[in-house]
């Protein structure tokens, strides 16, 4: 329910915050795909080829934004990284992804290992249809067990689009205390949050006896509550052929949390899961900004429908 004065909207949509300011226009709806593609550790060409196809189905189906796993290039916390990452935007999976955006005219949102100088970072690209890199995020809350292939990241960012303001995180970015990396991106103007992920479960686990999911599900539905803002996570799919975790096996489970905290879309399981699928993402006015969000949740919570 939108429970907000036009009055004070107007008033909040003037106001600016670092690097880009509020447009006065509502942010319009969009097809947003998720593309819980099958990732081969290492093989960068076999993954480049897979997502390419993704993407092009994804455009003739009318999505207007496609969003790839995390690492969906190399595989996360592969040895490969090590040796095969590369720059952006003038690295291989980097210029790939961006002529796919280009030629099909799409924003694409992916996770890719990321060269800088000597330093190799677990990163993420948000592209826009004219195939500029107009977002790009280092993982800042990455496990110990990628501290020996990755550099940690030491900010965050949203970027103003035609289809609202959208922020990115990596993961396990969500998963902080507090929550605080999907929190300061939806206080930085995030209508919509985009998280590349890699879940990955043991050889012999049974979703049956125990369902995956639980803990993002409590990592994203409060922020996404609390600030209105939608949060899609998608995770690859297949087993882990090297590194810490090889022979695990990464179970997809992608979903989309929508801006009352509900779910919207939830992924099948399984190391074959591949596919791709759809939704129809609305983002909401902003109910509040900076510090009148305190304001908002005070109403809220005075609220019988709360």
């Amino acid at each position: 329910m939108k429970r907000f004065c036009i009055s004070i909207f107007i008033a909040l949509i003037s106001l600016t915050l670092p690097e880009f300011c509020y447009s006065q226009d509502r942010p319009k709806s969009f097809k947003l795909a998720v593309a819980q593609m099958r990732v081969v550790g290492g093989e960068l060409e076999t993954n480049l080829a897979h997502a390419g196809e993704m993407i092009a189905e994804a455009a003739e189906h009318g999505a207007q934004l496609i969003l790839l796993p995390e690492a969906m290039d190399l595989g996360w916390t592969d040895p490969s990284a090590l040796t095969r990452a590369e720059p952006v935007p003038e690295g291989k999976t980097s210029m790939f992804l961006s002529n796919m955006a280009k030629l099909h005219g799409v924003y694409v949102c992916a996770g890719l290992t990321e060269k800088d100088g000597k330093t190799v970072y677990n990163a993420a690209v948000l592209i826009d249809p004219e195939g500029e890199v107009i977002l790009q995020h280092r993982k800042i809350n990455e496990l110990d067990i990628g501290h020996p292939y990755y550099a940690l990241g030491q900010k965050l960012n949203v970027c103003q689009t035609e289809l609202g303001t959208i922020g990115v995180m990596i993961c396990a970015d969500a998963s902080t205390g507090d929550r605080v990396i999907p929190r300061a991106l939806s206080y930085m103007g995030a209508d919509v949050i985009l998280s590349p992920s890699s879940w990955a479960v043991s050889a012999d686990h049974d979703n049956f006896e125990n369902p995956y999911g639980g803990m993002w599900k409590d990592a994203y539905k409060p922020v996404a509550k609390d600030f209105r803002v939608w949060i899609a996570s998608c995770s690859n799919v297949g087993w882990m052929t090297g590194g810490p975790w090889k022979g695990a096996k990464v179970i997809g489970c992608s979903m989309v949390i929508g801006p009352g905290g509900e779910e919207v879309l939830n992924a099948p399981y399984g190391d074959d899961a591949d596919t791709i699928l759809y939704v129809d993402i609305k983002p909401e006015p902003r109910p509040g900004q900076g510090t009148t969000w305190h304001d908002y949740w005070k109403k809220q919570e005075a609220s019988p429908l709360y």
